[in-house]
This record gives C-alpha cells, sequence and structure tokens, in this order.
C-alpha cells in the first residue's frame, strides 16, 4: 500500500484540469478532459477529480493515475468479450482512443438493491416503488440485498450540470433516444462484460455490486462498430464489496465494506448534501482516505501494486503526449 508522505505530497499538486495544446477541439466532463485531434482519435486524460450526485466535488489525489490505468487494464483483458476503444495509454493519467460518436444513454447493470443517489434502485425501492426501469421487484426486500438476476437499467445522459434519469428500455426507444437494435446491442455486451467482471472479482474476494457502462459507434471508414468507451470496472463507474465481510454485516443491517467512491457520497449525505446547493469542501481527512480507497481497489482488482507517478502532472504530460508548448 502506498505511504501516507506520497499521498500527501499528491494532495499538494492534484490533477484539477489539463488544458494542454493540443489539436483540435477540447472537451471538459465531469472527470475526463478530451481533446479530439483531427487524426480521428481522442486523447483522454483522466483527472483527480470527483464527481457524485452528478456534480464535481473537488480532487482526490492521484485518482486520475488510478482510474486510468484501472481502465486500460480492464480494455486489455476484454477484448475477446466486447470491442472498446482503447489504442495505447503513454501515461499514467492519459487514454489514447479512437474518436467515437456517443450513444445517448449509459447502461448500468445491478445485481444488488443498494445505492444512495437519486437515480438509485434502492432509492426507488425505498419510497415504495417496485418496478425500476421496466423491471418488477419484489416486496420484502432490505437494502443491499441481492436481486433474482443482474438487471440493465438504462439512463439518459444529462448535460454538464444536469441530472441523469433512469428509464425503462421501452421509453428511450419509444421516444427515439435509440434504436431497439441498438439498445439490444449494447444490453447483450453489458451484461457479457459485467458477468466477466463479476467473475475476476469473486477470484478477488471482491463483489461486484454494480457498474456503468458507456457505448459509442466507430465511424464508417473504421467499421462502424458499437464499442465500450470511457472506463470500465473503476471505482468512479462502479460498486465494489468485500465479499468476506458482505453477509456478516448486512445480517447486522449495516452497510457493506467498500472502496469505491460511495465513501464520499456517504460523507457528503451525512453533511447534508444529496446534490442540490453548494458543494461542502471535502477536508483533507476525507480526500486521502478517499485516495487509499481507490489505491486498495486498483491493487485487490489487479493483484498488482500501485506504484504512484509523483512528478507535478501538467509538465509529465506534456512529456508523455511529446509537447513542446
Amino acid at each position: 500500500m502506498i505511504d501516507d508522505a506520497t499521498l500527501r505530497e499528491a494532495l499538494a499538486h492534484p490533477l484539477d484540469s489539463a488544458d494542454l495544446p493540443l489539436p483540435g477541439i477540447r472537451y471538459q466532463g465531469k472527470v475526463r478532459d478530451n481533446y479530439t485531434l483531427p487524426d480521428g482519435r481522442r486523447v483522454l486524460v483522466t483527472t483527480d477529480r470527483i464527481s457524485a450526485f452528478d456534480r464535481v466535488l473537488g480532487t482526490i489525489p492521484l485518482k486520475g493515475q488510478v482510474l486510468n490505468r484501472l481502465a486500460v487494464w480492464w480494455f486489455e483483458r476484454t477484448r475477446d468479450v466486447a470491442p472498446n476503444h482503447l489504442i495505447a495509454s503513454p501515461d499514467p493519467n492519459v487514454m489514447i482512443a479512437h474518436e467515437c460518436d456517443p450513444l445517448p444513454v449509459e447502461v448500468v447493470v445491478r445485481r444488488y438493491l443498494t445505492g444512495v443517489t437519486s437515480t438509485s434502485v434502492w432509492t426507488a425501492y425505498a419510497r415504495g416503488d417496485r418496478s425500476f426501469c421496466g423491471h418488477p421487484l419484489p416486496d420484502g426486500l432490505r437494502k443491499n440485498d441481492p436481486l433474482a438476476a443482474p438487471i440493465v437499467t438504462p439512463s439518459t445522459k444529462a448535460a454538464k450540470g444536469g441530472h441523469d434519469v433512469s428509464v425503462s428500455a421501452g421509453s428511450l426507444v419509444a421516444d427515439g433516444v435509440i434504436t431497439a437494435a441498438d439498445l439490444e446491442a449494447v444490453s447483450r455486451m453489458a451484461l457479457a462484460l459485467f458477468d466477466a467482471g463479476v467473475a475476476h472479482c469473486a477470484a478477488r474476494g471482491l463483489i461486484l455490486a454494480d457498474t456503468k457502462y458507456e457505448f459509442g459507434r466507430l465511424p464508417p471508414e473504421k467499421g462502424g462498430a458499437i464499442v465500450v468507451m470511457d472506463e470500465m470496472h473503476t471505482p468512479d463507474s462502479s460498486r465494489f464489496w468485500f465479499a468476506e465481510s458482505y453477509g456478516e454485516r448486512h445480517a447486522r443491517g449495516e452497510e457493506p465494506e467498500s472502496f469505491d467512491k460511495e465513501y464520499v457520497r456517504r460523507w457528503l449525505a451525512a453533511a447534508g448534501f444529496t446534490g442540490e446547493g453548494a458543494v461542502p469542501p471535502l477536508p483533507d481527512a476525507v480526500r486521502l482516505e478517499a485516495a487509499r480507497r481507490y489505491i486498495s481497489a486498483y491493487e485487490r482488482i489487479t493483484g498488482e501494486a500501485f506504484v504512484a507517478d509523483a512528478r507535478d502532472p501538467l509538465p509529465r504530460l506534456r512529456a508523455a503526449l511529446q509537447l513542446t508548448a
């Protein structure tokens, strides 16, 4: 596990923004700074920003390195399950990928009744809903209970600053958001990827409770196939629990041990923030603990030690991308 001195050093110079002199079009997402290059590639720089409740909350030291390296790790190991957009990763924070036309939905796969956000299956169930995104739910379930089988629950992709909305597959097709064929294709790929993730995580003593996937279409000159993009099975996109303690804690009505960003969500919820109003500043103690959990996730999932690149991030990025400005 990484030492506190390295974490505190990283706390002093987080990668909050990556404004680089790259050609093409720059787009800043909640976590990634993206550049569409003239040659049809995309540069994705994963920053240390953390988002929850569809808001950017601040930075977590080394989070960008963890997310990017873990996404690359999964992309490289699941190409036989579903195609993805990865080309190369020249820096711990950088992914070079094929430029895709994003599909206008996120595909969330859930196998536990959990969550704290307004779009979570538990939030809907707790207020009395017994159908979620078109999937019937039985009475008598408790928070963090397993579902009978994994369910695919799509959500709309909100513009920056907006909120995603969980909807049924039928509604998305009826409203013309996505075609039935494309939705069936991404749902099939999502379930296959989820099954692969569940199997690998189980072998590492983990429960993959839920996750989200984003998909895009390659340009016609590259075949036009639908591929997975953005990230996969990271602590930002997924909920991981420790298998060894889940049963006992669940029986006592306690939250599962986890190392995803649910820790930060819970801290914010306890501080009275669930997405509206001013974001409470994250104390350094919370930021450091979140960093430890992200790094622990990387090491537990991959079986590899996380070695941080502690150099000042912006000069390092410019060197990796061969930028002289």
